[in-house]
């Protein structure tokens, strides 16, 4: 029996083993960051050593980093009473403080008037579309394109940018809001002083050292070409799947995209049973965002870029990373292929 292949990347990369290594280390750290005894230094050495290693992974400065439970909270915080528009694309954690009033073209692409009152994701992580950012932009969530294409928070120009470790290959529970220097919020988690007064709580310590390990390792592998290569494997896939299927739509191809992601459609074959049936054939994929399983609605990230319902209801979203082989995509595209007929006999 073949091993099972997971392609799911987007929804959460696995851990890598320098997170792992960094946090078992900083398990054995006792104190609790705020303490000022030598075991307390000792935790926040943790913590502000991963601080910068994780501003220099990102190009910001360690001051504007705030620890957070994860993206969610990070959302919450930079967007919480601001009243910024937003677009249909963005993840739910940041249209929960937003409206839906950015128009979203068929490539995926959003247009901003008004940067100052408005956020926009850099990268979308159903399709992989990549958007460009104004200048002066107030929130951005760069939580699936921060590790997989070059970038750096000073020269991209926002105010705010959103952040998760568990999309690199950190540990799932921990995130950061970056602020640009001389911008502040107001903390929603309060009782103590932690991180700069901006959000109280213990820091999760060894949760925030296997962040900042996966990031260091995250951009040791953009400088080497590694998602290059995984462009390339992606490519392999995304031209096996079209090869036979005249009626397949690959959805963003036309835009620019994450290296890793494909978002491919079968109109008629709905996206939840082929995740089922690529999930007995020993693959993991996904019918959109992980945030949105088992919603009995197509994705609303398809139908605002104006794919018909039946196209949209027919996608699943696939994404690779550095460990994935090209003989793995080449297995699933045949598995695919082959569910696809059986689905069709099954119809007929």
């Amino acid at each position: 029996m073949k091993p099972r292949v997971y392609l799911d990347w987007n929804a959460s990369a696995p851990l890598r083993p320098e997170a792992r290594a960094a946090m078992v280390a900083a398990m054995d750290v006792t104190g609790n960051p705020s303490s000022i005894h030598a075991e307390g230094r000792a935790a926040r050495a943790v913590v502000e050593r991963s601080r910068e290693r994780l501003a220099e992974a990102l190009g910001a400065g360690a001051a504007e980093i705030v620890f957070t439970s994860g993206a969610t909270e990070a959302a919450a915080l930079a967007l919480a009473g601001r009243g910024l528009s937003g677009a249909a694309i963005e993840h739910e954690a940041v249209r929960a403080w937003t409206d839906d009033a950015l128009a979203v073209d068929a490539r995926g692409q959003v247009a901003v008037a008004d940067p100052a009152r408005a956020t926009l994701q850099l990268a979308n992580g159903e399709t992989g579309v990549l958007q460009v950012l104004p200048r002066g932009l107030a929130v951005s969530d760069l939580t699936q394109a921060f590790g997989k294409i070059p970038l750096a928070f000073d020269w991209l120009g926002v105010d705010m940018a959103i952040l998760s470790a568990h999309k690199l290959g950190g540990p799932r529970g921990v995130g950061a809001l970056v602020l640009r220097r001389g911008v502040e919020v107001e903390a929603l988690l309060r009782g103590g002083g932690q991180e700069r007064g901006r959000r109280a709580g213990t820091e999760n310590v060894a949760a925030i050292a296997g962040f900042a390990a996966a990031a260091a390792a995250a951009a040791r592998e953009l400088a080497e070409g590694v998602w290059e290569q995984v462009a390339g494997i992606r490519e392999i896939l995304e031209t096996a799947l079209a090869s036979a299927e005249s009626e397949t739509i690959l959805v963003g191809k036309d835009a620019p995209r994450l290296p890793n992601t494909l978002c491919v459609s079968s109109p008629g074959w709905k996206g939840e049973t082929q995740v089922m049936a690529m999930d007995l054939a020993g693959f993991a994929v996904s019918a959109g965002a992980a945030c949105s399983s088992g919603k009995a609605r197509p994705s609303r990230v398809l139908a605002a870029m104006g794919l018909p319902e039946v196209a949209a209801a027919g996608a699943i979203r696939i994404s690779v990373g550095p460990a994935t082989r090209r003989e793995e995509v080449e297995r699933f595209a045949a598995a695919w292929h082959a569910a696809r007929q059986r689905a069709r006999r099954q119809a007929a």
